[in-house]
């Protein structure tokens, strides 16, 4: 299909997309997990059998790439490794082994009427995943969406085409091996970004949107959308050292959740560390930063403790909600825990947020008072992913409050619908 339709055309395609989409919807809700699994494994297999040809569509996508200037961080998404396609066949497999969360019927309660009533677990419908640079995600998004029950709409980079176009092949492959219909996961076969407009604006046929990408495309989805979305802008994480930490577990947290990666949503942009503790746990820490040339963006106090650290920067208030994506750190020296709270409460995206301390009642504050989609106790933050949460895979984060909070795996592109179990009785 060209990339090159006029508007109307797309706002066609898309809505053709949309009416198939919800009528396999209702196919994909019926199917049996045995169903699902079937294709869920004959993907896999397709992809390990096709690892030639993907690297080569992958190539094209790269040679694009580079000849538009395309920066080293994001080629180096864009690629596809021979690990990384081995990868995405392992995801599919994992997801076949999790339990399938649909028709699962809970909190059943006998009323006094004599019914029964309880919740069952159903799929969502429709979801539309916008998504740019990473090809990998067309299969996870794949298969999270085929084993939860719900047809899905891939609306990938226009950097990625040719790579997301063989893996829609695979995908409709293994759907057909299985017995259920192709068109549960579409690929749009256009870059024109007049797509994304007609996509998140077709409330009728997709029921959720899952972005994944950089801020610039969630702003624009946020303000164009009239579907309902599940998404993070920011990832403005944040580690608090106490008074009361040790300081071996507060120099390793520290420094991994600030330099395991720098490109991450769940990576470290500000430190806040206790006064009463400062000029002890700030140096060490700086001997770790230095390693790693991590400039420190301080505050008046952090800043004079740190004097003579080679990367030093004052900082200014634009700081404390600046998601750097980059070996760049705020740190700012707190009164006490109720400071840092009130601090993570203000300037925090309610990502991930951390406290280090050997104080129990503290911890338990924290966690309750923390408003935040993933809160920790003598952890990095960088285990805040779907994988390191035991979900299995995850199609994004979410710091939201409705309807998912935190990474979304399989329950998350879920919902629930009561359900009552009677024996003939009549309201009176």
């Amino acid at each position: 299909m060209s990339s090159e339709r006029n508007t109307g055309d797309i706002a066609t395609y898309i809505q053709t997309l949309g009416q198939q989409a919800r009528a396999a919807s209702r196919a994909m809700a019926k199917a049996d997990t045995g169903t699902k699994n079937k294709a869920l494994l004959a993907i896999a297999e397709a992809i390990r059998r096709d690892a030639a040809a993907l690297r080569a569509a992958n190539e094209l996508d790269l040679t694009a790439a580079r000849e538009a200037g395309m920066e080293a961080a994001m080629l180096d998404r864009l690629a596809l490794s021979d690990k990384a396609i081995a990868t995405m066949a392992e995801g599919l497999e994992q997801i076949a082994r999790l339990p399938d969360p649909i028709g699962e019927i809970s909190n059943m309660k006998f009323r006094p009427s004599g019914i029964q009533v309880g919740q069952m677990r159903v799929p969502l419908g429709v979801i539309g995943i916008i998504y740019e640079a990473r090809p990998n995600v067309t299969v996870d998004a794949a298969g999270l969406c085929i084993k939860s029950g719900n047809a899905t709409i891939l609306r990938g980079g226009s950097e990625a085409i040719h790579c997301n176009r063989a893996l829609a092949l695979l995908v409709k492959e293994g759907l057909i091996a299985a017995g259920l219909p192709e068109q549960a996961v579409q690929v749009v076969d256009t870059t024109d970004r007049a797509a994304v407009g007609a996509l998140i604006t077709m409330p009728e046929y997709v029921d959720v949107i899952v972005p994944r990408g950089g801020k610039g495309l969630i702003e624009r989805l946020m303000r164009e959308a009239t579907v309902p979305m599940i998404k993070h802008l920011d990832g403005i994480c944040h580690v608090y050292i106490d008074d009361r930490a040790d300081l071996e577990k507060a120099i390793a947290i520290g420094f991994n959740a600030k330099c395991h990666r720098y490109g991450t949503c769940n990576t470290m942009e500000t430190l806040l560390v206790a006064e009463r503790i400062a000029d002890q746990v700030l140096p060490l820490l700086a001997v770790e930063y230095l390693k790693e040339k991590v400039q420190l963006r301080c505050d008046s106090t952090a800043h004079a403790i740190l004097h003579g650290y080679p990367y030093l920067a004052k900082a200014d208030a634009s700081d404390w909600t600046t998601e750097y994506l980059a070996p760049i750190l705020a740190v700012k020296v707190v009164t006490d825990m109720d400071e840092a709270i009130a601090h993570i409460n203000t300037y925090s995206s309610k990502h991930t947020e951390a406290i280090i301390t050997e104080d129990y009642s503290r911890a338990l504050a924290f966690l309750r008072e923390v408003d935040s989609a993933s809160v920790m106790v003598n952890a990095s933050t960088r285990f805040a992913d779907g994988f390191e949460y035991g979900l299995g895979a995850e199609i994004g984060i979410s710091n939201d409050k409705l309807h998912a909070r935190g990474p979304v795996g399989l329950e998350g592109l879920t919902s629930l619908k009561y359900v009552v179990f009677g024996h003939g009785e009549v309201r009176k």
